[in-house]
């Protein structure tokens, strides 16, 4: 039977209200509208001297069915006033950057038909287009000399030139055949079909107004790859020095091994263009990322890892004398995987945030030594700014959406400084969480979460989700999530399992990388454990009535449970999961992934067929038993639809008790708030027909 379900419909349901960290008298459960429609802040920008703090803020348009960003404006004054709109910044504008003199702010911005960068004067004043060129600005950084700005356009690389790209794009769209001949990979990459573009970067000169001028200089003449990388990268992947004379960028070097590599190299380019680029780290066949000037210009940070083929492994911390090309590891004894790099004032340490035990820490990271000193404890840090001596960073938690801190260099505790969602939430409390542990695999400790169900009542027992994060090199940790957050299924009267299985992040690496060629295994083992440890720590969680959830990686093993584990489970739920995967190390998107999780580098489907069948889901369908919802869209390239396509088939032809919820517009994560509120109450109905309450 196929059901059709409006957002109409959703909007009447019982998924509407709200649970959140302000509290109330009166509170009411956290539900999947509140989710949907909470504001999102995020890229904290300080001012030049120190005392405007810009971010953004995106809003979801329920009527539209969209997000919308806007820049937000905020004191850093001993008395900061709550946040105000920029002036000047419309619904479409995003990525603020201040200026070198701090009196504008520029944005890009599709308001005079195409993705632009405009300068906005903090004074006041009409927006001016401070960019007319022919494609669209994907991202840009502002040179800390403020004569220059470099900025990233799609272009054919064999002509890097943004006129010419425009006239053949143009011819192309113009022709009547849509076929596209392919001769390498990538075809398709996330959720887009690969047009033959890449993402190049560019530098132009700004006059004395701000807005610039001349043509647009290339910066990657003879590189067939893109920066920012595709499908996540920003404009991290590239920064200009202090004098602004240099750029400094990441990229991976397309050639036809793309799809199976993970050697991405740091160049530098001077910012005129007068000679090409040079390869930096060419000497490292593995993933140097993030490249960060030190304040005085000679030396550069960035993260390296060190085993070809590896998306997971741990990123140490390298330095780099420019003039004389002398690298060092400088923290090659501390086990955790930095994530961003931020150099303090002076130029003695380097801020850097870190996965640590089911958290996410910002660390001061002495640069001499390699010493890292914690400098916030629970909930989850992913972006700072200096501001003066002190950091402004982005956090959130299990219990709360994301908001900005400011932390003195002169010690004490974090200042709140956003209460974004404040009012929306009034009428909301967040469930409580606890972490546990026990022994897992090999006896080695592995940690967990416990979620309370809204109303919670002790001596009762409640139904149980039992959550599995993807990655499978993740972590279900201390963090707010917009797609798979416990205080979804708390609001909904379910309490709530995770257990952070090896092969989780944030635990070292040895942790890390004991899930390759084992994915049936030993995580399987951990789950097994960590399911009968929270059991025995936790009464209130009712066995009888339980289902296990998964997406990606928890999909595959949800669907490795179904015929491996199906005892404890009233029910199963797998999104964009691997179901058959053999066809998998076929069919995905980067292939360096499937083969370095079935041997390393090179282990293909017909080198090693007996690694892709060891744990192939597909393989156990007789043993399947337990009804199971299957959810997958159909622009996941990265699992194709087939996967899921292929699981529901199993099970309609077992006769199991089975539905299909199929997104034609959505890529591995489903984004689009009506989509993401039928996702939710699908799920809702779901648990409730087989586990309750």
């Amino acid at each position: 039977m196929i059901r059709i379900i409006t957002l109409a419909a959703l909007l009447g349901t019982t998924l509407l209200g709200g649970l959140l960290p302000w509290h109330s008298a009166v509170a009411r459960p956290f539900t999947a509208n509140d989710l949907v429609s909470l504001d999102r802040l995020s890229d904290p920008q300080v001012s030049p001297d120190g005392s405007q703090l810009l971010f953004s803020e995106r809003s979801t348009d329920l009527a539209a069915n969209k997000g919308v960003t806007s820049v937000r404006l905020l004191s850093l004054g001993a008395s900061p006033a709550a946040p105000s709109l920029l002036a000047g910044a419309d619904a479409r504008a995003g990525q603020p950057r201040w200026s070198a003199d701090g009196r504008a702010v520029y944005v890009i911005s599709n308001r005079g038909g195409s993705d632009q960068v405009w300068r906005l004067p903090v004074a006041g004043g009409p927006p001016v287009q401070a960019t007319h060129l022919p494609l669209d600005v994907g991202s840009f950084h502002l040179s800390p000399d403020g004569h220059h700005i470099v900025l990233s356009m799609a272009v054919f690389p064999d002509t890097d030139s943004a006129d010419d790209t425009r006239a053949r794009m143009d011819r192309r769209h113009a022709g009547k055949a849509s076929g596209v001949v392919y001769d390498k990979l990538f075809v398709r990459h996330w959720d887009e079909w690969e047009d033959g573009t890449r993402s190049h970067l560019f530098a132009l000169t700004l006059d004395d107004a701000g807005i610039a001028t001349g043509a647009a200089i290339p910066l990657m003449k003879g590189i067939d790859g893109d920066t920012p990388s595709k499908p996540f990268g920003d404009d991290t992947d590239y920064t200009v020095s202090p004098d602004g004379s240099t750029v400094f960028f990441s990229v991976r070097a397309g050639a036809k091994g793309e799809p199976w590599s993970t050697n991405f190299d740091i160049y530098r380019s001077p910012i005129d263009g007068s000679a090409p680029p040079s390869d930096l780290t060419a000497s490292n066949p593995a993933w140097d990322a993030g490249p960060v000037v030190s304040p005085d210009g000679t030396r550069l940070a960035y993260r390296a890892m060190k085993r070809p083929g590896f998306e997971a492994d741990r990123y140490g911390v390298m330095v780099m004398t420019l003039a004389t090309g002398k690298t060092r590891e400088i923290d090659p004894r501390w086990d955790r995987s930095a994530e961003t790099l931020l150099w303090s004032k002076d130029g003695k340490r380097l801020f850097v945030t870190a996965e640590e035990t089911g958290q996410s820490k910002l660390f001061a990271l002495d640069v001499a030594s390699g010493q890292p000193t914690a400098l916030t404890g629970l909930g989850h840090v992913t972006q700072a700014a200096l501001a003066g001596n002190d950091i402004v960073f982005q956090r959130d938690a299990l219990d709360s959406p994301a908001q900005l801190w400011r932390l003195s260099a002169t010690g004490g505790m974090p200042v709140q400084l956003t209460h974004v969602d404040a009012d929306r939430l009034a009428g909301v409390e967040m469930a409580p969480s606890e972490q546990f542990s026990f022994a897992g695999w090999n006896r080695e400790t592995v940690h967990g979460y416990v979620v309370k169900p809204d109303g919670y009542q002790a001596g009762h027992k409640y139904p149980v989700v039992f959550l599995i994060h993807g990655g499978p090199q993740g972590s279900f940790g201390n963090d707010w999530s917009y797609r798979w957050n416990p205080q979804f299924y708390s609001g909904l009267g379910y309490a709530s399992v995770m257990v952070d299985f090896h092969g989780s992040t944030g635990y070292g690496q040895a942790f890390t990388d004991a899930i390759s060629n084992h994915w049936g295994d030993r995580p399987l083992e951990d789950l097994q454990k960590g399911w009968t440890a929270a059991l025995a720590k936790y009464p209130f969680l009712d066995a009888s009535r339980a289902c296990a959830l998964g997406a990606s990686y928890g999909g595959f093993m949800v669907n490795w449970i179904a015929g491996n584990w199906n005892a404890p489970w009233k029910c199963l739920v797998t999104h964009d999961g691997v179901f058959d995967d053999r066809m998998m190390g076929f069919a995905t998107d980067e292939l360096w992934f499937a083969e370095w999780e079935h041997g390393g580098p090179n282990h293909t489907p017909w080198s090693d067929p007996a690694a892709y069948e060891r744990f192939n889901p597909a393989a156990h369908v007789a043993a399947w038993r337990v009804p199971q919802l299957i959810i997958h869209s159909q622009h996941d390239f990265r699992i194709p639809i087939e996967q899921g396509l292929g699981a529901f088939d199993a099970l309609q032809r077992r006769g199991i008790e089975s539905r299909l919820l199929v997104f034609p517009d959505e890529n591995h994560w489903v984004l689009k708030p009506a989509n993401s509120l039928l996702w939710h109450a699908t799920v809702a109905d779901w648990l409730k027909a087989h586990i309750g309450p």
